[in-house]
């Protein structure tokens, strides 16, 4: 239990650890409420562990404290911020590097970042351009993986259990290993390769660089550079050939091919993009389709409105661009499933939260998953209600999280997408039901997941 609450909560801390040693000279942010450090060497760590999960501990931490809280990694303190309120005055809208992809960087030992605002907001149109492109140049391939996968369940009897976590994981793994990186992954061996790596790196990112176990383990350690040298080898190998070739199919690494970027800085930024985009699109999907078994009442007006919109013609992207409602469902399922439960931003220069002074180069953690359950802001926060999206202040509100809009992360962009074709596909010919007597429990991590498999069972409309 011990070693699953360490993995659950180094993900972050090894970034604050990243962060603590590139800037050793960062200030105690002195009068901001909070927690003693529980031991001198390790702070609050031990509790971190016992609450299961840094979300869960924050969770705690903002119970007792309100908003803006203090706790200690080692001997330095940490702030953190849980309602929409304080995010507001300290969210710079002219921010342009994204936590997510600068955590992912620090964890990977990456060093291309650093970049000043021009070139941030360059690589940034770069992303947004490469998104956009590979979607709708594979458009026609995210239908026929999303069609495959219908008939594999429309060939299962009604009585049996679905493994939804294994089946998403693959189809999520098949999708977009071919819309980022090309037609080397419609062998389904090389994705079967790319998966396992992809699941060691994964796994290891932040576990042992906290406490230096990985170091201290030979056999995980060459496992773990094993797994990295590999993936960066195929891509380096599909980089070349994306450069001197030209190719009918548009993918997101032609976006980068293209722009004015050196190979480390395409090498990086297709890593940080394959690893989070896979991952990201997994959990989405499974979350979706958890929450839509559980509400029949949502997942009957979610079919209303693709069959409204598609009939019995084929399923376009103009089309797709019509599904408000389960554009709703899947921002109410990241909400919900709080999927990305913490960010992080370094504070460049000294700021000020209501009252409180934040010095510069404090470490200041976004609490998502805490402002995502706040009842001021989210009217029955436990409720998975997607009809609160149908709401202006609610979508902005959103955006300002970094979960829509112009704030969002290019993979949950992404993600977004490839949820929205299958649950087309998937909602026009069959119902999804829950097995009874279930319990999902969830798993806090970098991205939210459930601790074990999620089964369920699906009977045809027609």
């Amino acid at each position: 239990m011990l070693d699953f609450a360490i993995f659950a909560v180094t993900f972050l801390l090894a970034l604050v650890a990243a962060v603590l040693y590139l800037y050793p000279a960062s200030r105690q942010a002195a009068g901001i409420p909070g927690v003693t450090p529980t031991e001198e060497k390790d702070g609050n760590l031990p509790d971190i562990v016992n609450s299961g999960s840094l979300h869960e501990f924050l969770v705690n931490l903002h119970e007792r404290y309100g908003p803006v809280v203090s706790f200690w990694f080692g001997r330095r303190l940490v702030v953190s911020l849980g309602t929409v309120d304080v995010l507001k005055q300290h969210i710079n809208p002219n921010k342009t590097s994204d936590p997510f992809e600068t955590m992912l960087k620090s964890l990977l030992r990456y060093q291309s970042g650093g970049a000043n605002v021009n070139e941030n907001h360059t690589r940034k149109k770069l992303y947004e351009n490469g998104v956009t492109d590979s979607l709708q140049s594979n458009f026609a391939l995210l239908l026929k993986l999303s069609e495959e996968l219908l008939d594999k369940w429309l060939s299962y009897p009604e009585s049996q259990h679905v493994p939804l976590c294994q089946h998403m994981l693959g189809f999520a793994m098949k999708s977009v290993t071919q819309m980022v990186m090309g037609s080397t992954f419609e062998d389904d061996q090389e994705v079967i390769h790319f998966q396992k790596n992809h699941g060691t790196v994964w796994s290891e990112i932040g576990k042992g660089f906290l406490d230096g176990s990985l170091d201290k383990s030979t056999t995980r350690k060459k496992q773990y550079e094993d797994a990295l040298m590999q993936l960066e080898s195929i891509l380096k190998k599909i980089i070349k050939e994306r450069k001197g070739g030209n190719f009918r199919q548009h993918v997101f690494i032609d976006s980068l091919v293209q722009g004015n970027l050196n190979d480390q800085q395409i090498l990086e930024d297709s890593m940080i993009f394959s690893l989070a985009s896979c991952v990201i699109t997994a959990k989405l999907c499974t979350w979706a389709i958890c929450f839509l078994t559980t509400s029949e009442e949502v997942q009957k007006k979610l079919y209303e409105e693709i069959d409204q919109v598609f009939g019995k013609d084929p399923i376009t992207p103009e089309k797709i661009e019509q599904l408000r409602y389960c554009r709703q469902v899947l921002c109410e399922t990241v909400r919900t499933a709080k999927l990305t439960p913490v960010s992080a931003r370094l504070q460049d220069i000294e700021g000020k939260i209501d009252k409180f002074i934040i010095p510069r180069e404090t470490l200041v953690l976004y609490a998502l998953g805490v402002v995502l359950q706040d009842p001021n802001t989210w009217p029955s926060p436990h409720k998975f209600d997607p009809d609160r999206f149908d709401d202006e202040l609610t979508m902005k509100t959103f955006s300002l999280l970094g979960f829509s809009g112009t704030q969002e992360c290019p993979e949950l962009r992404f993600a977004y997408m490839v949820t929205t074709v299958l649950l087309s596909v998937l909602v026009r010919r069959l119902h999804l039901l829950s097995v009874e007597g279930q319990l999902i429990e969830t798993k806090y991590e970098l991205v939210t997941s459930s601790k074990e498999e999620a089964w369920i069972t699906v009977s045809k409309r027609y």
